[in-house]
């Protein structure tokens, strides 16, 4: 009686989930097709879709009027690589507050942002880019993370409160790094450099770039969708996890590394930008709900969509393009301060 008294309800959360995901792929899209036509130089959308047919039907070609240009060398890889960085960072939020059980949690949490910085700084110091620039954001990121794993085990265990404290110390640790390279780095050369990169900016996307960034992307968001389940089983209590078959310890240091390998990519190929794993799995939280299974693919998707957003912002609003750090920093600071003051709330109430 009960199964089906409930078969309805299923159903209609069913219908409602495909229409909820597929409002947000119309908005995905509509909101990229807006990145790719609005600046300086405008292209309608139809104009848009026009120069992107005619690119896939014959590509290797070198365009040359001036929109077809700006389309297809300037903006769409801009566009895409701007969507792939804010679905990973949005993801790797995600998947941390679900493993530590804890909404206010980021990936600049375990320190990974402030190694991949460290490296991406001491490369630019060194006159280097490209893939050696993106190598060492990945190798410091992933040294931060080992270092976090080393500190945080203790008498063969690893709590999530040690892991917690250890991100911090080891963040607060690169980020001295950070500041001593800017010291030493020349103020005429590589410090403004430096110091541009470090405030986040998509304005060097070109397609090598993003070919760069797409592996290392690609290769995190396809490990975190597979662990989507058992990271609903992460976030049960590890005695009960363990009675339904899955090892927390080896499980978290997977997620860990899949967030590992796309923030140290996202940082190489555009700087620290920040808060984007906060604030975006809140808001597929409200509307998808605390599954992961359906959590990760909308904060994959709402990810893409604020992040291309908030960077045909960055390049629109003023003559001189603003660092996309300070504009995940004006909108992200408010809500992060909204969700502390709910979280200590609701935890007196309790």
């Amino acid at each position: 009686m009960s199964t089906v008294a409930t078969e309805p309800v299923r159903s209609g959360i069913s219908a409602l989930r495909i229409g909820v995901f597929g409002l947000m792929i119309a908005g995905l899209v509509a909101t990229m097709l807006f990145s790719i036509g609005a600046g300086r130089f405008s292209v309608s959308v139809p104009r848009i879709a026009e120069i992107l047919v005619n690119g896939a039907l014959n590509p290797g070609t070198i365009p040359d009027e001036m929109d077809e240009r700006i389309v297809l060398l300037v903006r769409l890889p801009r566009v895409l690589l701007a969507a792939l960085s804010g679905a990973a960072l949005a993801v790797g939020g995600a998947a941390l507050q679900g493993v530590f059980r804890n909404p206010l949690v980021s990936p600049q949490v375990l320190g990974i942002s402030q190694g991949a910085a460290f490296g991406g700084a001491l490369a630019l110091l060194f006159g280097y880019s490209g893939i050696v620039l993106l190598g060492m954001s990945f190798l410091l990121g992933l040294a931060a993370l080992i270092l976090v794993g080393a500190l945080a085990r203790i008498n063969g265990r690893t709590e999530i409160i040690t892991v917690i404290l250890s991100g911090m110390v080891v963040g607060a640790l690169f980020a001295a790094l950070v500041s001593i390279v800017q010291f030493v780095a020349d103020p005429n050369t590589s410090l403004p450099a430096i110091v541009y990169w470090l405030m986040g900016s998509f304005s060097t996307a070109t397609w090598a770039r993003l070919g760069l960034a797409v592996p290392g992307m690609a290769l995190g968001l396809f490990a975190v969708w597979l662990l989507r389940y058992r990271l609903n089983l992460l976030a049960l209590e590890d005695s009960e996890a363990r009675s339904l078959g899955v090892n927390p310890d080896r499980e978290r240091w997977i997620v860990f590394a899949a967030i590992s390998l796309m923030t140290g990519t996202s940082v190489a190929v555009a700087g620290i930008v920040g808060w984007i794993g906060l604030v975006v799995p809140h808001a597929a939280r409200i509307l998808v709900g605390e599954d992961h299974r359906a959590l990760i693919p909308a904060s994959a998707l709402l990810g893409a969509a604020y992040l291309t957003f908030i960077d045909t912002l960055a390049r629109t609003l003023t003559a001189a393009e603003i660092p996309l750090g300070v504009l995940t920093a004006l909108i992200g600071a408010p809500v992060f301060g909204l969700l502390l003051r709910r979280h200590f709330r609701e935890a007196n109430r309790a």
